[in-house]
């Protein structure tokens, strides 16, 4: 039974991802397909947001809303095809572009949520390169490259 398309609130994609408790970044699962998925964080402002720091919460933050909007995606796609998903980790972020300072300030928007989305642009059983866009209110906050590297059992 395909699962493409399905949505998820907050405990729904925690049961899915290694990240609990407040760690767990994301709110809601909007889309997903084979190729993307657009999740939705409404956590930013928060005063004991995990990552916040006494700056406040800074931009690169960003990297890790998207690298758990990744590992959902991964986690789908298992469970659309009947497997476990391979846990990874995420090796490294390329051409990132950060277009605030600050993620906990950002102007009023209609509606005061991250928009997070990730797109898979090549991958193997090892790993996978994604695009991503972390935005606000229409506004982009951070781009970049992620590489997620599965942990897959070594040849003999």
């Amino acid at each position: 039974m395909s699962t493409v398309g399905q949505t998820l609130d907050r405990a729904g994609i925690a049961a899915l991802i290694p990240h609990s408790g407040s760690m767990c970044l994301l709110a809601r699962l909007q889309s997903w397909d084979a190729q993307r998925i657009v999740c939705v964080a409404t956590n930013h402002r928060d005063a004991d947001h995990p990552l916040r720091t006494a700056s406040g919460l800074m931009s690169p933050c960003a990297i890790e809303y998207a690298a758990q909007a990744m590992a959902l995606h991964g986690a789908l796609i298992g469970q659309d095809a009947g497997t476990a998903a391979s846990p990874g980790f995420l090796a490294s972020a390329r051409g990132v572009q950060l277009h605030v300072l600050r993620l906990d300030d950002l102007p009023a928007a209609d509606v005061d949520e991250l928009h997070v989305e990730a797109v898979r642009q090549s991958g193997d059983a090892r790993q996978i390169l994604y695009s991503f866009t972390v935005s606000h209110g229409g506004r982009p906050l951070a781009e970049g490259r992620a590489a997620v590297v599965l942990n897959t059992p070594l040849p003999a």
